[in-house]
């Protein structure tokens, strides 16, 4: 076995890199399953769900076969977070130059010279992240077994290629994909996803964006700064989800970047056209028709649960995710899920976390609960979105007597310093017992606020408490503190650093 390694090595160290070599060595011949093999655990799905499953399990000392089907790595560094983000950050430069004139004496500009350029930018930092975190990972556990090719259940277990895959328990994390919106006509016109909107070759000179979510959001700020003309349409109102105050505020500022945003209307149909296509809108009964070059289709995601043989006794929800009890585990014994394809939490870190649980549980007897009461989201327009805990409307749904708390950023110092004072913190509070239920920021880079509010919500903090708590002076989450003290005090009457 050591000669043959040896060989191999040596064979190939001609002709690719080192970590390459590693990586192909132990995903060889040598390292498929054997009609004798039995694994702990098999998890289907390669992306950030499975592989944090298959490391926790490793870790344990188990043995796992972690089943992947085309580019290793998932959503999240191939199409999702790594490539949008960067793509975001770099409209942000150019926003940050043009924004330049907030400060009195200056000035500034900045263009797209190179759209291919950029493209290619990210497509090398995707590359990278995906070599560095997944691929050249697996050969540091020697409990995982990668194997390549649709995995389908059955009655017995896990088949990968027609072959069967003996385990002792499966966890399924196959993710998601962009769904269709029910529009008449879409199945027919080309369309973007939020994967190949990021792949376009030439920057478009007008996209509609159709779907409010953070995806749409995100987006449509993202080309209207690179100089695209857009126009995001919505169903509802912008982030569905947030606080009413935070998506009438955003809203406010995407259209003060030059972005048409239409909400609260109905979808009647999609064409195409010689220009490219054409979607009819209806608003309080009148139609109206909305023409671009491309369009973005940002209306959610779906599960991937096709062709896995889900039929065999595991349930599925309205939305198609798995359903999963608190402690991950399907209606099929024996069988678990976690991350997209459960249609709940749709984030990478709650993949993970949700992952992780479901290896230990599948492991070690089922004795860990999924907790999601304080888990953070982010939305990374700018200003950011960021949010945890009850909004006031579902506090009040769930029985609680609710206070609110909204402070705007002109009351913020470090806002006011920084002559951008876009956005609010509002904080929901139980009346009763003045314990903290939830909080919403919006606010250029709030995101690195977020996780202070979840500390506080997670150990139980009253408004009183985190309004006592010392804070740094001209920092954004300074905003929390006087967010906290508006539930008794008028901010606007404290001095610098009061009370």
């Amino acid at each position: 076995m050591i000669v043959a390694a040896v060989g191999y090595l040596l064979w190939r160290l001609r002709h690719v890199s080192i970590p390459e070599i590693i990586r192909r060595f132990f995903m060889s011949d040598c390292c498929k399953p054997k009609s004798n093999c039995r694994y702990d655990l098999a998890v289907i799905g390669a992306g950030s769900a499975g592989f944090s499953a298959a490391i926790t399990a490793a870790e344990m000392g188990a043995q796992v076969a972690l089943i992947g089907h085309g580019t290793i790595g998932g959503t999240c560094v191939n199409v999702g977070c790594v490539p949008s983000k960067t793509m975001i950050r770099a409209a942000e430069a150019l926003h940050g130059a043009r924004a330049a004139h907030r400060f009195p004496g200056l000035a500034g500009e900045a263009n797209v010279i190179d759209w291919a350029g950029l493209i290619a930018a990210k497509d090398d930092l995707v590359t990278t992240l995906r070599q560095k975190k997944y691929i050249d990972l697996l050969p540091e556990y020697n409990g995982i077994v990668y194997l390549e090719g649709p995995a389908r259940l059955n009655g017995q277990g896990v088949f990968v290629n027609g072959a069967a895959i003996p385990a002792g328990r499966i966890i399924i994390a196959t993710g998601s994909s962009p769904a269709l919106p029910d529009i008449p006509g879409v199945a027919e016109v080309p369309y973007l996803t939020s994967t190949t909107a990021l792949e376009l070759a030439e920057l478009p000179r007008s996209l509609l964006v159709i779907g409010g979510g953070y995806i749409g959001c995100e987006l449509a700020q993202m080309f209207a700064r690179a100089g695209t003309e857009v126009t995001l349409v919505t169903r509802r109102r912008l982030l569905p989800e947030a606080e009413p105050e935070v998506s009438e505020a955003l809203t406010g500022y995407l259209r003060d970047e030059g972005i048409i945003v239409r909400t609260d209307l109905a979808y009647r149909r999609i064409v195409r056209t010689d220009r490219g296509v054409e979607l009819t809108i209806a608003i309080n009964g009148a139609e109206e028709v909305i023409p671009a070059e491309q369009v973005l289709l940002t209306t959610g995601r779906s599960p991937n649960t096709d062709a896995l043989g889900l039929e065999a006794g595991v349930r599925l929800s309205g939305n198609g995710g798995i359903v999963v009890d608190e402690r991950m585990r399907t209606s099929r014994p024996g069988v678990y899920a976690a991350g997209d394809v459960t249609g709940r939490d749709q984030f990478v870190y709650m993949a993970a976390y949700g992952a992780k649980l479901a290896a230990q549980n599948a492991l070690n007897g089922d004795g860990l609960v999924y907790d999601n009461a304080a888990m953070p989201w982010v939305t990374f327009t700018d200003p950011q979105v960021a949010g945890v805990g009850l909004t006031e409307q579902a506090a009040q749904a769930a029985g609680f007597t609710t206070k609110t708390s909204i402070v705007p950023l002109n009351q913020v110092p470090r806002a006011l310093a920084a002559r951008d004072t876009r956005g609010l913190i509002k904080l929901v509070a139980d009346a009763g017992t003045d314990r903290l239920l939830g909080g919403q920021i919006l606010a250029p880079k709030g995101a690195d606020s977020i996780q202070t509010l979840v500390l506080a919500i997670k150990h139980g903090m009253t408004t009183r408490e985190l309004g006592e708590t010392i804070f740094p002076y001209l920092t954004t989450v300074e905003g929390l503190k006087l967010a906290a003290q508006g539930f008794g005090k008028d901010v606007a009457k404290l001095s610098c650093c009061a009370g």
